[in-house]
């Protein structure tokens, strides 16, 4: 019988300085098959807004879609880590977060994930104290988009840079236990994951994180404007099956993303 994966495999992996590839999922089929390919960890996505429902931005995704779709993957993937969005305004507080964490918990998911710096590390902390396993995100934070003024590379200047660097530190101190870079410098990635004890999935923050993520859709070139940082791994392999596994040895070779698919 297969064994779950954990928080604990993934922490071994970042010692053992083994990359690991992860993807976002949304339904059962595409789960199963992503597991059987060798993918143990998933993300529910908010792009499912993007991706599933056809909005312009994650902003509309509800705690019910999440957790309608966290439910859907873990059918299809049982033994999988999967990591659930938690959604727009949906832990604007830490009071907030909790009923709203525990319906993803209760849907399926080994943890949530949410977007932003130091002002959540207290929503870290008392969901971590609650059994809330949480997974941050940094850099290129979708649901911010109207602050930010649009999807662009983060902390490209000193300052930036070190807002990010600092704010890992301490989300990492308040409990954190996964961080999510996105869009950022390969070199400040590389900074940030060096500096962390927990694993750092990178997504368009190139090859020196512990592991990669990719929207599936992106992955698969079904996107019409991929981000510069996507990769079309069914074209160069003609079969799904082919290019998940494509994806995963290029990931855990250090091969993807090469300079091409990363921001200085």
């Amino acid at each position: 019988m297969m064994k779950p994966t954990t928080l604990a495999d993934l922490s071994q992996l970042k010692k053992e300085k083994r990359k690991f590839a992860t993807i976002t999922a949304y339904d059962a089929s595409f789960a199963h098959l992503f597991a059987e390919q060798g993918i143990s960890v998933m993300l529910i996505g908010d792009s499912l807004g993007m991706t599933i429902q056809g909005f312009d931005s994650t902003l509309p995704v509800t705690i019910e879609n999440i957790s309608y779709h966290t439910r859907s993957v873990r059918t299809g993937a049982s033994h999988a880590f999967l990591i659930a969005d938690m959604p727009f305004m949906s832990y604007a507080t830490p009071e907030q977060s909790f009923d709203n964490a525990a319906a993803l918990m209760r849907s399926g998911a080994n943890m949530v994930k949410i977007e932003g710096g130091d002002w959540l590390c207290d929503t870290v902390k008392r969901l971590t104290e609650r059994a809330v396993p949480v997974c941050g995100h940094l850099g290129l934070t979708p649901q911010s988009v109207n602050v930010l003024g649009g999807y662009k590379v983060q902390g490209r200047d000193d300052s930036s840079a070190q807002k990010l660097f600092d704010d890992a530190i301490a989300l990492e101190k308040a409990g954190m236990q996964l961080l999510v870079l996105e869009c950022v410098p390969t070199a400040l990635a590389q900074r940030i994951t060096e500096a962390l004890e927990i694993p750092v999935i990178g997504i368009g923050a190139g090859n020196m994180t512990d592991g990669q993520i990719l929207v599936m859709h992106d992955a698969l070139g079904i996107t019409a404007r991929p981000p510069k940082f996507a990769k079309d791994f069914l074209k160069e392999t003609g079969n799904i099956r082919d290019a998940i596994r494509l994806y995963i040895e290029q990931v855990e070779s250090g091969a993807y993303p090469d300079q091409a698919h990363s921001f200085n």
